[in-house]
């Protein structure tokens, strides 16, 4: 059991994979989605995957482990969303997280979440959620990072929740940024010969691609698409990969979009044809997968969804990998 961790909301496994290159095992991992499912099991052969709702999840069936990971679902704290924090039955599944680790009692837990949670609105539902975390036997550590100081190219704020149990007698401290930020250039250069979505949005399948979904939406740009700037240059990190494909930023090789008035900018005229979405294969380098991870899906919005609703791996690897240290290494021996 010394390096078994246990996942909830896995989504596509980002997270998990981070864990896995720190040195962990995920050993037994729930997500309830299952447009997921396939591109979990065929990523984390040698992982249980629970399919059912958390709800339905007693903490008994739950194998021991040493830590517990996951970030429950975002999109009732998320600023461009309802925003209704703990009111909405979605954040209410942080509880949930909260119910198996206070039956499993794991020497750590990890949970990740958007900035929005920060907003002044959600404040007492935090301070409540941090105060069960310290309740149920944890020190807690709350910090706001942003993903590219950690090798990952896009700019990417989140909040990390960490515990350790308190017996252990130590607080998680985050690794120091890395002084190198790198680009787009550094993720997506090498990427070529992509391949617009076929009709309605469907996948063209990994044998016609020439890099397993390398592919990228098609369809119009709404005007809020259109109301600002979406297109970074290879020398910039990418703007924050979103979970849906339509919000997709738009490939460096495009010039920057023209400002013509607040909120309205448009391509600019006689370059119309170097715009295009960045395609999954593009997004998912920008949130540091390795190649060989592969994303099952039909419909192409599946593929972006799983893609943006992830942990960036690198950014995952380096906070386990200081958990790692903390917890697994021997005292006088960490790395």
């Amino acid at each position: 059991m010394k390096n078994n961790i246990v996942s909830l909301f896995s989504g596509a496994g980002g997270l998990d994979l981070g864990f896995n290159q720190a040195g962990f095992n995920v050993i037994w991992a729930n997500e309830y989605d299952k447009t997921i499912w396939g591109t979990h099991e065929f990523n984390f052969p040698n992982s249980h995957l629970d399919k059912r709702n958390i709800t339905k999840v007693n903490a008994q069936e739950v194998p021991d482990c040493v830590g517990i990971i996951g970030g429950p679902p975002c999109q009732s704290w998320s600023e461009a969303g309802a925003g209704r924090g703990i009111e909405d039955h979605r954040g209410q599944l942080f509880y949930d997280y909260i119910r198996i680790l206070k039956e499993k009692q794991p020497k750590f837990f990890l949970a990740e979440n958007v900035p929005g949670m920060l907003l002044p609105r959600h404040r007492n539902a935090l301070v409540a959620i941090l105060k069960e975390f310290e309740d149920i036997g944890y020190n807690v550590t709350k910090y706001l990072l942003n993903s590219n100081d950690y090798s990952v190219p896009q700019e990417r704020k989140r909040v990390i929740i960490v515990g350790y149990r308190k017996d252990l007698g130590k607080i998680f401290i985050p690794p120091k940024p890395n002084l190198y930020k790198p680009t787009l250039k550094d993720a997506i250069w090498s990427l070529r010969l992509s391949k617009p979505a076929l009709d309605k949005n469907y996948s063209n399948g990994d044998d016609n691609l020439a890099a397993p979904n390398h592919e990228y939406m098609t369809g119009g740009f709404s005007t809020i698409y259109m109301s600002r700037n979406r297109v970074r240059s290879w020398e910039e990190p990418s703007f924050t990969i979103q979970a849906g494909g339509r919000h997709a930023p738009l490939h460096p090789k495009a010039p920057k979009m023209l400002f013509i008035e607040q909120n309205k900018r448009i391509f600019v005229p006689e370059q119309e044809h170097l715009y295009r979405r960045l395609t999954v294969r593009e997004c998912a380098r920008i949130q540091t997968f390795p190649d060989d991870f592969i994303f099952k899906y039909h419909n192409i919005a599946d593929g972006y969804k799983m893609v943006g609703n992830a942990v960036a791996v690198e950014f995952a690897r380096q906070l386990a990998q200081v958990i790692y240290n903390d917890i697994i290494l021997p005292p006088n021996n960490s790395l």
